[in-house]
């Protein structure tokens, strides 16, 4: 805990940028009959039954401090997907920077075991140089300030209905572009005096 409290309380460096990833999943639901369109004085009236069409899941990456964020949608969560998401996170947002400083939780497919079953052990290892991982500790996932936008994004474009994966990846490109554009940053303000105050009760009686 307190390594990713000191982890986010670092200056802004583009060469070191403190990038926090998670993921989630979303159901996608369709529509047993159309929606009866709203009309004044009367919402939109939504059929109680539905169709199930899968699941898709959702790959978050926030860079807290530079207001940016990606999101990824994909068909499954294994070791390859995640290890395709790094790469492109390093060598197509982050081609310039030194080391990645990459917040996430200990998933089993969150390794770079996860890279060498994806890519040629050179590759792998061009890769696992340019990461700095902290990992938040067991039960301590809200620290994973890409929860945060987890929780935005399900509340700002996934709280509804959405049918099929390429309208949820269009639905999601657009909350993207449109939440980059307004560079909304995220302040943590907890730290590890907070930490050591409040959560008194998690350290060791000396």
């Amino acid at each position: 805990m307190e390594d990713l409290l000191e982890v986010y309380h670092l200056p802004y460096d583009a060469d070191y940028p403190v990038v926090c990833m998670d993921e989630s999943c979303k159901q996608m639901i369709g529509e047993v009959r159309e929606p009866i369109p709203c009309k004044p004085g009367q919402p939109v009236r939504v059929d109680d039954e539905y169709v199930r069409n899968g699941v898709a899941e959702i790959f978050m990456e926030v860079e807290p401090l530079a207001g940016k964020r990606h999101v990824a949608v994909t068909e499954r969560r294994t070791r390859k997907d995640w290890a395709l998401q790094i790469k492109q996170m390093l060598d197509e947002r982050y081609p310039d920077a030194i080391k990645v400083r990459l917040v996430m939780d200990n998933l089993n497919t969150h390794n770079i075991a996860s890279l060498y079953e994806t890519f040629e052990p050179k590759e792998a290892r061009r890769l696992a140089e340019r990461l700095d991982i902290h990992y938040t500790p067991k039960h301590g996932s809200w620290l994973n300030m890409a929860e945060i936008e987890l929780s935005v994004l399900n509340g700002q474009c996934l709280d509804r209905r959405i049918a099929d994966m390429e309208t949820m990846q269009a639905e999601v490109d657009a909350w993207e572009r449109d939440r980059n554009n307004s560079s909304k940053i995220i302040d943590w303000q907890f730290t590890t005096s907070d930490a050591r105050i409040k959560l008194k009760r998690l350290y060791p009686n000396l």
